[in-house]
């Protein structure tokens, strides 16, 4: 909305707005000026050549050249945004000017920028919510306008619609119905019955009976006409849903409310709910206290880690009051009934059923079974027992419900990542996710046609979406000869050939679709073809710099267009070379194949036809080398030599073959070479090995339809236990998101 004020009143240049949005999208950097400064990443190198072509930023890169140390102290502050830039840069820039620099070199700060552009010219009111009043929501209301509450995780609107009935007078007015199977008939009388007498109808979960709404629809339109008593209000609540009708959306007032953000919000909540009886009811109050304050941290740490998306858990999960009702239950019901406190139990019941009741995925119940054994164990019945590394998270001393609220509400307001076992890289991690989400969110508002503000000599959006696709088709790879390779391996029965074919053909089958769908855009810009729905989808991503969908059917990816296309060619290459040369590589570059996992499956097989065993009793075992890559000049006897993993949340010591904590602003790290040895019958993880878990992309849960897990590989975990990593979210990836 401020840019578009902004725009009409011309005063933004759209071409640097164009360029907030989509970033430097290098596909070729061969004629790329020289990175000057060691500390910065390529992609954001990429963000400052492309940068420099922009009138207002011609000499940029010298300046970085000149002053390489002023602008790593820039890059190295925690609030770039208000920290002066190097040189005449600070007085020479705008606020969207500054905030491009903010947006090339620290995508973690974006959101703050954009924070304050809409508070200096906009106003604070654009950016702060509304107080949420109930009485107020009812004063702007008629009896011919519905009311939504758009459901948010953690609030239950039915607790302040019969307060509001309540605090009316209409209590005895007030209908509230469940929707569901068979609730539709109940539904519709209800509603006919209210506008007559005059009555307050809630029906909720209107998301669990979506092949009704269409009839809602329709008495929704019919009220607008028929006579309604004045006092009739109709109340909904669903959670987000694309199959919601918008007609009921676009007529009605929408509320919504944010669930509590942090540890001492959530846990503020849960003792707001304890009553005096049942917190003193327990015949065993002192360690019912203790382990009590211990389950409530527990619940907390669980729903407010999702805040860390990637770092925090694999899949969303909608832990909730009742997995906290029923543990507090159970632990009742366990001090009671034995002398002694039964720790396995209480784990059990609460970690593994109860809240793992909801847990799907095998790495996030291995993290929730951590925080457990951290929480619930002899300790815990230690006075001021620590709950994390920080001095303010620790179990209060035995008191009366009042002291154990007035110490909650003196807690952090803030959570430092350190509460969850996360390092704090972490939070940047996360702001530069939600960073990507405003882009993405921002982009797709974009009109698809240049604005007549734009300067004269500035390129269409065709034109733009024309260039960009003759560069994709001038940077793509030749396809590999399938035939030719397939006739040189003629002889070769080995597991490793039939893994080559099968990847030179989808690449092959991939680099074709590439071609022939540019080719068809560009002839569909230029009027000689009709513009299908797929060529409208690709020229779309094209714009926005991103990868078409119907590209990523080989294989997944979070990369953008320019990276995407360099890392193509990559993959290719390695093919290329192992079918030229009829040899395998000496070091393999796993993530250069699409399914990395029939890759280790044909090593394995490799290896049981050369030892004469069944390739069932085969695992892995894992050797970090200390060699540095070009030394490397000849194959393992058994297994391969695997290149070009990186390490997330962590860092890897080289000299001493362990895991270390990362460096400030250090979110990956490249992992040395990895030796994957097959073995047979393994024995047990060793203490002081991390089972670390080896993703193909960011995206921990899935890609393309297919788990996004590859395979679990043990690496020391040096000075900390193995326990640290797993808080941590560590993890090794195959390929980033740049």
């Amino acid at each position: 909305m401020c840019v578009k004020i902004l725009e009409a009143a011309g005063k933004l240049n759209m071409e640097e707005y164009q360029f907030f949005l989509k970033g430097g999208i290098v596909l070729d950097r061969e004629n790329q000026m020289d990175n000057p400064c060691p500390w910065l990443e390529d992609q954001l190198w990429d963000n400052i050549t492309e940068l420099s072509k922009l009138p207002n930023f011609h000499g940029i890169i010298e300046s970085f050249e000149q002053y390489p140390r002023d602008w790593n102290v820039w890059y190295q502050s925690s609030e770039p945004e208000t920290t002066p830039l190097p040189g005449e840069w600070d007085s020479s820039l705008n606020e969207l000017q500054r905030m491009l620099i903010v947006r090339s070199l620290r995508r973690d700060r974006v959101s703050f920028c954009v924070y304050k552009f809409i508070v200096n010219n906009l106003g604070s009111k654009f950016v702060e919510p509304p107080v949420f009043e109930m009485k107020s929501v009812f004063d702007d209301s008629t009896c011919k306008t519905p009311l939504i509450f758009v459901l948010s995780p953690g609030v239950d609107p039915n607790k302040y619609l019969k307060e509001l009935a309540e605090k009316l007078g209409m209590t005895h007015r007030f209908n509230s119905l469940s929707l569901g199977q068979g609730q539709a008939v109940i539904a519709t009388n209800r509603i006919k019955e209210g506008a007559k007498n005059g009555n307050w109808v809630f029906l909720a979960n209107c998301h669990l009976s979506l092949s009704w709404m269409p009839k809602l629809d329709k008495i929704v339109e019919q009220l607008q006409t028929d006579p309604v008593h004045k006092d009739f209000r109709l109340w909904l609540s669903s959670s987000p849903h694309p199959d919601f009708p918008i007609a009921i959306l676009q007529s009605s007032i929408k509320i919504t409310t944010e669930p509590p953000k942090g540890i001492k919000a959530n846990m503020k909540r849960l003792y707001a709910q304890m009553t005096e009886s049942k917190f003193n009811t327990c015949r065993k109050p002192e360690k019912y206290k203790k382990l009590l304050f211990s389950l409530c941290f527990f619940h907390s740490v669980l729903l407010e880690r999702k805040k860390f998306l990637n770092l925090g858990w694999n899949i969303n999960y909608s832990f909730n009051d009742s997995d906290f009702d029923m543990s507090e239950k159970i632990l009742v019901n366990y001090l009671e009934m034995y002398e002694d406190t039964q720790w396995d139990a209480l784990k059990y019941l609460i970690a593994s059923v109860n809240y793992g009741g909801h847990v799907t995925d095998d790495w996030d119940m291995r993290l929730l079974q951590t925080y457990m054994n951290t929480y619930y164990k002899e300790d815990t019945l230690q006075p001021f027992f620590k709950l994390s590394n920080l001095p303010y998270y620790y179990v209060p001393k035995d008191g009366s419900l009042q002291s154990h609220r007035d110490f909650v509400s003196m807690l952090p307001n803030n959570d430092h990542p350190e509460a969850f076992g996360q390092h704090p890289n972490a939070d940047i991690a996360s702001q530069i996710k939600e960073t990507q989400l405003l882009f993405d969110t921002l982009l797709s508002l974009q009109p698809q046609v240049t604005s007549s503000a734009n300067k004269a000599n500035a390129k269409s959006t065709e034109e733009e979406v024309m260039d960009m696709a003759t560069k994709v088709i001038e940077s793509l790879p030749s396809k590999i000869d399938y035939e030719g390779t397939k006739k040189i391996f003629s002889e070769d029965n080995s597991p490793l050939k039939i893994v080559l074919l099968q990847e030179i053909e989808r690449y092959n089958i991939l680099l074709e679709d590439i071609n022939l769908s540019l080719v068809s855009l560009q002839k569909g810009i230029k009027g000689l073809v009709v513009m299908s729905s797929d060529l409208e989808e690709i020229f779309k991503c094209i714009y926005e710099a991103k990868v078409p969908p119907s590209w990523q059917k080989m294989y997944p990816s979070m990369k953008p267009l320019s990276s995407w296309t360099r890392d193509l060619t990559m993959r290719v290459e390695q093919l290329a070379k192992w079918s030229e040369t009829a040899k395998p590589p000496v070091l393999f570059w796993m993530s250069g194949f699409t399914f990395p996992t029939g890759f280790l499956t044909a090593v394995l097989q490799t290896a049981a036809r050369l030892n004469n065993i069944s390739v069932d009793s085969l695992s892995w075992e894992f050797t970090v080398m200390q060699t540095d890559d070009q030394y490397i000049t000849e194959a393992p006897k058994d297994g391969v030599y695997i290149k070009g993993l990186f390490l997330e949340a962590a860092a890897w010591d080289k000299k001493a073959g362990c895991l270390i904590e990362p460096e400030p602003m250090q979110l990956v790290c490249s992992m040395p070479t990895i030796h994957f040895k097959p073995v047979e019958n393994k024995k047990k993880v060793s203490k002081g090995m991390y089972v670390c878990p080896c993703y193909v992309y960011p995206n921990r849960a899935v890609g393309s339809g297919r788990p996004s897990f590859v395979v679990a590989v043990d690496l020391k975990s040096g000075a900390m236990a193995p326990d640290h990593y797993v808080k941590r979210g560590t993890a090794l990836l195959m390929s980033l998101d740049n």
